[in-house]
């Protein structure tokens, strides 16, 4: 069984950086692609950057240029480091990822989500 497991969310000052993890908590062989979405009240979800396991990788307009995702091969964790934070960074960070595993073959999971809020 597959879970993923976010962490790294809170109350962050407007300015400020914070660092998401994304935990794939199973005997996994590969992390096919691992992708942040975030969903603000009133708003649909959106994608906010992704990763293969090529490491390439693709951001949305709004955090390109202030926002890093990687993954840590060795830790089945994707990571989401985002910089000069805003009040319209806040919102539910919710994780998906993309492993092969012997079991399933490629699937596509979803984390639970954690809450960022950016106060001004």
């Amino acid at each position: 069984q597959v879970h993923l497991v976010e962490s790294g969310g809170g109350l962050v000052q407007a300015g400020g950086s914070l660092r998401l993890s994304c935990v794939v908590s199973a005997r996994v062989f590969a992390i096919n692609i691992g992708t942040w979405y975030r969903q603000s009240p009133g708003n649909e979800r959106e994608t906010v950057a992704s990763i293969t396991s090529r490491a390439t990788t693709s951001y949305a307009d709004a955090l390109r240029g202030r926002s890093v995702i990687s993954i840590d091969k060795a830790k089945n964790t994707v990571y989401l480091e985002i910089d000069n934070l805003t009040p319209e960074d806040t919102g539910t960070y919710t994780c998906n990822a993309n492993v092969w595993t012997p079991e399933q073959g490629s699937m596509a999971y979803w984390g639970q989500g954690t809450q960022v809020t950016v106060s001004s």
